[in-house]
């Protein structure tokens, strides 16, 4: 079994305050309710309300995801805060494919997808104090099984369904809160600018015809065209392009068949045995 280990990750991550429980609630609803200090990670084997955008269940049976929250001050103007959630997909997406999930896509504006299933969720809630942010970034993403389901809106797979060599849930750990404290540097100084480039390459439906569901319940159609200097999705349509700041991208529930997991497990193993063999050359 994958437990996980609290002295290795608070370790690898001092100084940065470290909690590991069995079970909560919500980790993000843990870290808004206590006070808006020093920068924590808080992880949790089982959330029994843990959500998603718009309030939504997010549903892992106990040691099969990896469920964290961090949370931090952010330093950014206000007017700012909506495009952290795409900084922090930026953030998971380099920590995943770090541990050799090279084909890890990002969608607008906060899933994290592999061959068009998804493999994780990602929720920024924000607590105002004195004109301060204090934001509280919750990543949970499927590890060891996947959900399934009439109860879901869309199929999902997991981390390991796409490699041959599971990490821990440890490394894991550690690999996404470490390089989330590093995006939360690089916004306090560069604001999301510092990410649009590598979140519009990581794109799943970059260039394709997609339709959007507004909060008010009409849907617009149109081609993913980017994002904009506030994080919104940019939607090339016949009148010309709009910018999207609040709206559900909707897309076709595709299954991910068997082969084409395989495939993926190859292109994987492919990748970080070209990125193992770069390594070991002499310099």
């Amino acid at each position: 079994m994958d437990k996980l280990d609290p002295p290795a990750i608070a370790a690898a991550l001092a100084p940065l305050e470290v909690r590991v429980v069995p079970a909560c609630a919500s980790t993000n609803a843990e870290l808004l309710a206590g006070e808006a200090g020093a920068p924590a990670l808080l992880i949790a084997d089982h959330q029994s309300r843990g959500r998603g955008r718009r309030g939504r269940r997010w549903y892992s049976a106990p040691g099969d995801g990896l469920l964290l929250s961090l949370g931090h001050r952010v330093g950014r103007p206000l007017r700012e805060l909506p495009g952290l959630s795409l900084a922090a997909g930026v953030a998971a997406l380099r920590a995943l494919r770090g541990l050799g999930l090279a084909q890890v896509e990002l969608k607008w504006p906060n899933d994290l997808l592999a061959g068009g299933a998804k493999l994780g969720g990602i929720l920024v809630e924000t607590r105002v104090r004195d004109g301060a942010a204090w934001a509280v970034i919750g990543i949970g993403i499927n590890w060891h099984a996947a959900p399934g389901g009439s109860r879901l809106r869309r199929d999902a797979v997991c981390v390991a369904q796409l490699v041959n060599e599971v990490p821990s849930r440890t490394s894991g750990a550690h690999a996404v809160a470490t390089e989330l404290l590093r995006a939360l540097r690089e916004f306090d100084t560069l604001g999301l600018d510092a990410f649009r480039a590598e979140w519009e390459a990581a794109h799943a439906h970059a260039g394709q015809r997609v339709r959007v569901r507004l909060s008010d319940g009409r849907v617009v159609s149109g081609t993913a065209d980017g994002i904009g200097a506030d994080g919104s999705l940019r939607l090339r349509t016949r009148r010309g392009v709009r910018d999207i700041h609040t709206g559900t991208l909707l897309v076709e529930r595709t299954r991910l068949p068997v082969e084409r997991t395989h495939a993926l497990v190859e292109r994987t193993r492919a990748s970080v045995k070209r990125t193992r063999a770069l390594a070991a050359r002499p310099s």
